[in-house]
């Protein structure tokens, strides 16, 4: 073959043996740990019994146990679809309406910082998304103490190594008690006034994971009282709105609660699980202002990161 193109019969040989025999950028690099969620979930996919039920990630399922999709999510695709929408570019911080039906969602369409323009948001890769542009943005503009963010302790693993790579320190506060499967709410209050006021804290706004053990509202009224006055800044992962009562409304309280407080909160949203959305990885991060000059601001910021 070599002959018939006019190349010299050596030549691939050389070039094959130089291929080889130069080291890879790679070679050293280790191999990760498996996920251990979705590596169980591989496990139950390849396993041939007919009796199996996979109950390692949070889905709907059919009585079958195959995947399920919301005639509300049916019925939203079938009126895209007829809307014969373009593919022009969305704008940096996501498609507009998008945004705007997330912030009423999670706030509430009769808050007042939202006519008041105070919002800074922008669409995000689910809650996950949401949860590394907060990391990225705190740590870009050294906004946390001495660099470290507050976790509940337990929480989903994925929080550390979110916030690791940011280059922040995750610390954990005390949040629940195995023996009596309840929030340890002493130790949680006896951690926040500990920690140095404006310390950085992640709270799960609702249907704390992996626990499912979420504060009174009254213990969140308290939370807003002690938080303030430490001037802690506050980071809410809010991955299951309307999972841990059912309303949506409800399991917004603590967020719609602080921000009346007047906590400049952030807020992460996913929509993977109350919509059933996870492969399209749907989610909006946003940050409180004080005005709208200053949502702006903070808005160019997340463009550019």
């Amino acid at each position: 073959l070599m002959q018939k193109i006019g190349l010299p019969s050596f030549a691939f040989s050389i070039s094959s043996m130089s291929l080889y025999s130069t080291a890879s950028f790679w070679g050293k690099l280790p191999l990760a740990p498996v996920d251990k969620i979705f590596g169980i979930n591989e496990q139950c996919k390849a396993d041939t019994s007919a009796l199996k039920i996979n109950l390692c990630v949070g889905a709907y399922r059919d009585g079958a146990g195959k995947p399920m999709v919301l005639q509300s999510v049916r019925e939203a695709e079938r009126r895209v679809i007829e809307r014969n929408l373009d593919k022009e570019y969305t704008g940096i911080t996501g498609v507009p309406e998008f945004v705007t039906k997330a912030i009423e969602l999670a706030y509430g369409p009769d808050s007042d910082i939202i006519p008041a323009n105070c919002i800074a948001a922008t669409q995000s890769i689910s809650g996950t998304g949401g949860c590394r542009l907060m990391a990225e943005f705190v740590a870009t503009f050294s906004l946390a103490k001495d660099k470290k963010i507050y976790i509940p302790s337990p929480t989903w693993p994925n929080h550390f190594t979110l916030t690791k790579n940011a280059g922040l320190i995750p610390v954990t506060y005390k949040y629940f008690n195995a023996e009596n499967c309840r929030v340890d709410f002493t130790g949680m209050v006896e951690d926040i006034q500990a920690a140095e006021d404006g310390s950085l804290f992640m709270l799960h706004a609702c249907a704390h994971n992996p626990t499912g053990c979420d504060p009174t509202k009254e213990q969140w009224d308290e939370l807003s009282v002690i938080m303030k006055a430490k001037r802690h800044m506050i980071f809410f992962d809010l991955a299951y709105q309307g999972f841990a009562s059912g309303d949506p409304e409800r399991d917004a309280y603590s967020v719609r609660k602080f921000v009346q407080d007047g906590h400049q909160i952030m807020l992460s949203q996913s929509f993977a699980k109350n919509f059933g959305l996870y492969g399209e990885r749907t989610g909006l991060f946003s940050i409180v202002t004080a005005s709208a000059e200053e949502a702006e601001r903070v808005n160019s910021q997340l463009k550019v990161m």
